[in-house]
């Protein structure tokens, strides 16, 4: 009996110690993560037409409006709209660099973090005319 009791309190210390160890690690990694992003603010509307971004800041573009088939994403980053295997390579201190994919689903829309973010998804609903702001960790007002 004194062994099977030794043994749950040492699997028992040993998972603690594990929990503890990852939860530590996830939180330096993603501190040193995002001590490396570059600020953006980019507000994205859903209009009767497909959807309207506005760059407030961290982009080189002001307004981008464009038609989204559902289920269709759209590369975005800091000068604009690119596709995936056009990305600019030119780099400019002034400007975030990011790049994410935009998807207009039926319930909302899906944002993939590619580069410059401190998400990798993110979804959310959007009503006709609804507004939502986004920066490089997620959504924000």
């Amino acid at each position: 009996m004194k062994t099977k009791s030794k043994f749950k309190r040492l699997l028992t210390t040993s998972l603690i110690a594990l929990f503890l160890l990852t939860l530590n690690y996830g939180l330096i990694a993603q501190e040193q993560s995002s001590t490396d992003l570059k600020e953006f603010k980019i507000t994205i509307e859903k209009t009767d037409n497909g959807l309207k971004m506005q760059g407030l800041k961290g982009s080189a573009w002001v307004d981008l409006s464009f038609s989204l088939a559902n289920d269709k994403p759209q590369a975005i980053d800091e000068y604009g709209m690119t596709q995936l295997d056009k990305v600019s390579s030119i780099k400019d201190s002034k400007l975030a660099d990011y790049l994410f994919t935009i998807t207009k689903t039926k319930s909302g829309i899906t944002l993939t973090g590619i580069e410059g973010t401190a998400w990798k998804e993110l979804s959310f609903t959007l009503p006709k005319n609804g507004k939502q702001t986004i920066d490089q960790f997620g959504m924000t007002e």
